[in-house]
């Protein structure tokens, strides 16, 4: 009942885990009735005599290049519901003879599909069937008739904010308690189911968004969730695979060289848009987003290649990629998210603006707020007043840069997804520069100045937002009320979670460190033009 996919090398490994998920990969043998709800049905109908004369005979058939990516089951009979199904077309089997029943008869059959769509597989397979007509003894029977069908592997779809949540998901560590509370709190209060992965199966790997992305598969007969498993591989790679996959729960993943796999492999690199239309072209399941090196870069970290052929092998989401490689973890989560909106396009895309956040600051600077502190409350955190941060010119150099990247950014989405600037809120966040000596590279790359406020949970009109600790002015954090100004217009609610220890210190924060799993789309896949 589980679906299972890897593009492994190791071939044993690969049968090892589709037996544990509970497909048979052993030659010729018959999948149980349970299993048949998962498969397409192939109707075959004949009108015609009650035998058919000597040596004639019906045949069904596939290409090798076709036989790795499906298999068919036949039903023994059309009225009784059997235990098992025989296996009638796979990789070791390309061709076989089926029953010819005689009159006006339908026989089912049942076609499993045993890979998605890739780079060096559109997702398409063929189906045939043959009347042979014999010559003589000793000489092959030839065709006198075939017929086809022809199936398309159902693809894996991402999910958007702007969708309703099933169930979230966070980590245990033994450093994280006050995440952990205001992320139950924020949950139970929207109504929605609570998945805590505790330390014996995290491993004190607290990041499940980088790991992990929810998406569905869908065809007429059925659908479920599959989990697309990054090449991360930390310390949560067992988490996906052990705790998730099941009887209608998919799982797929694509590995890659460990020489290759950079941080921006992790999926708080991967997101998706709500549906949009750009330039008269519709995106009904919306676009998918990478963050990538700057493209004239000569060095520079990548998604790695086998993940953005899956990705693009789906082809109902097509993807959009973006500049991310300025920033030390690398992820476009720290700088972008969509929320929803009842108005215009039903979504507002949200972006970290440090010209927004300085024009906050300066505005408290002139209101007499000069003097109020960033970081209060916080233990061992050295206190910034409004007037240091204006006055730091190193600081403010920074941040140019880091609007300059955003800028870039914010032109290929108002492009790609067919954006005005009305469509698009600024978040005031500020960030600074580190040095990054990964992969033998000296540079600067940034990081967030204080807790990334767009990196955030959105759980319907519920947003879990990290706590931004910064300046108070009679008593209230002057960002918090910022965000819940920009947010309460749109009809959201905000919760300031703190995830500043726990996280934030570890260059993440509320979204790095959550996962959501959603309802699928309303529209069909089958129903796009492709």
């Amino acid at each position: 009942d589980g679906v299972v996919e890897q593009n492994n090398p190791n071939k044993v490994r690969a049968d090892v885990e589709c037996w544990r998920a509970g497909l048979s990969v052993i030659n010729m043998t018959p999948c149980e009735c349970p299993d048949l709800r998962d498969m397409s049905v192939m109707v075959l109908r004949t009108k015609g005599p009650a035998h058919l004369p000597e040596g004639y005979k019906l045949t069904m058939h596939m290409s090798q290049g076709d036989a790795d990516s499906v298999r068919v089951f036949m039903s023994r009979s059309p009225k009784v519901l059997q235990k098992d199904y025989p296996l009638v077309l796979s990789s070791e089997n390309l061709t076989q003879e089926v029953p010819y029943i005689g009159g006006v008869t339908e026989m089912n059959f049942y076609v499993e599909g045993l890979r998605f769509p890739d780079k060096d597989f559109d997702g398409l397979i063929s189906i045939n069937l043959s009347l042979l007509e014999p010559i003589c003894d000793g000489i092959p029977e030839t065709p006198i008739f075939t017929d086809k069908v022809v199936f398309r592997v159902a693809p894996w779809i991402m999910t958007p904010n702007t969708l309703e949540p099933v169930e979230v998901f966070v980590c245990s560590t033994s450093d994280n308690y006050h995440f952990l509370k205001g992320m139950k709190s924020l949950v139970a209060k929207s109504k929605y189911k609570l998945k805590v992965c505790h330390e014996y199966m995290n491993r004190g790997d607290r990041w499940m968004q980088d790991e992990l992305e929810f998406g569905y598969i869908d065809s007429p007969h059925h659908g479920f969730p599959v989990v697309l498993d990054s090449p991360r591989d930390g310390k949560l790679e067992d988490f996906p695979y052990n705790e998730l996959l099941g009887p209608d729960f998919g799982y797929v993943t694509r590995v890659a060289h460990r020489r290759d796999v950079s941080s921006l492999d992790s999926f708080g690199n991967l997101e998706v848009s709500p549906p949009v239309t750009v330039n008269g072209k519709d995106y009904p399941l919306g676009r998918i987003i990478i963050g990538v090196a700057f493209p004239t870069a000569t060095k520079g970290r990548n998604m790695t290649k086998v993940v953005q052929d899956f990705l693009w092998a789906q082809k109902v989401q097509e993807p959009i990629a973006l500049y991310s490689d300025w920033l030390l973890v690398g992820h476009i989560d720290e700088f972008m998210t969509f929320v929803p909106a009842l108005d215009r396009k039903r979504f507002r895309l949200l972006l970290a603006s440090p010209d927004a956040g300085y024009k906050l600051f300066r505005k408290l600077q002139r209101n007499g707020h000069g003097q109020a502190k960033l970081f209060e409350g916080l233990k061992d955190e050295q206190l910034k007043t409004v007037d240091e941060v204006l006055s730091d010119a190193h600081l403010q150099y920074e941040n140019n840069y880091v609007q300059s990247c955003i800028d870039w950014n914010r032109d290929v989405l108002k492009r790609e997804l067919g954006l005005e600037e009305e469509d698009i809120i600024d978040l005031p966040i500020l960030f600074k520069l580190m040095v990054d000596e990964d992969n033998g590279e000296r540079g600067l790359r940034a990081v967030a100045y204080y807790p990334d406020m767009v990196n955030m949970i959105v759980l319907g009109k519920n947003l879990g937002i990290p706590k931004p600790f910064g300046p108070k002015v009679n008593g209230h954090c002057a960002l918090e009320a910022e965000m819940c100004s920009l947010m309460e217009r749109l009809g959201l609610n905000c919760t300031f979670i703190d995830d500043f220890a726990a996280y934030h210190k570890l260059l993440g924060e509320v979204h790095c460190g959550s996962n959501v799993r959603r309802v699928p789309f309303n529209f069909k896949w089958w129903n796009l033009e492709m």
